[in-house]
């Protein structure tokens, strides 16, 4: 019978290959790189579509845009909340505080 102490090592060197074979990724092929190409030249030309949900005066006293849902990023959005939209604010504070909180800071 083997010891756990040498069990886990023979385990080890059994898979261990196997995965690092399985996690190579793969190289695009031309058509997908040119499709991806083409979808990002779309997207930079198209229009930026957002809800306006007013506004609201920040600690600062400050007036800042509401998290906004918009089809991409608009221009002076600092975050992009959890539930999708998109947040102005100034600080980090409380940004998206009702929104599930931060996913992405741009």
């Amino acid at each position: 019978m083997l010891r756990p102490r040498l069990l886990v090592p023979l385990l080890l060197a059994f898979f261990l290959p196997s995965y690092q074979i399985s996690s190579q990724t793969e190289i695009p092929s031309q058509s997908q790189t040119q499709q991806h190409e083409t979808h990002s030249a779309q997207a930079k030309h198209a229009p930026v579509n957002c809800t306006n949900n007013g506004t609201y005066v920040n600690s600062k006293g400050e007036t800042v845009k509401r998290p906004e849902n918009c089809s991409s990023p608009p221009k002076g959005a600092t975050a992009r909340c959890r539930d999708g939209t998109y947040s102005f604010s100034q600080s980090r504070r409380g940004t998206c505080s009702h929104h599930g909180g931060v996913a992405k800071w741009l």
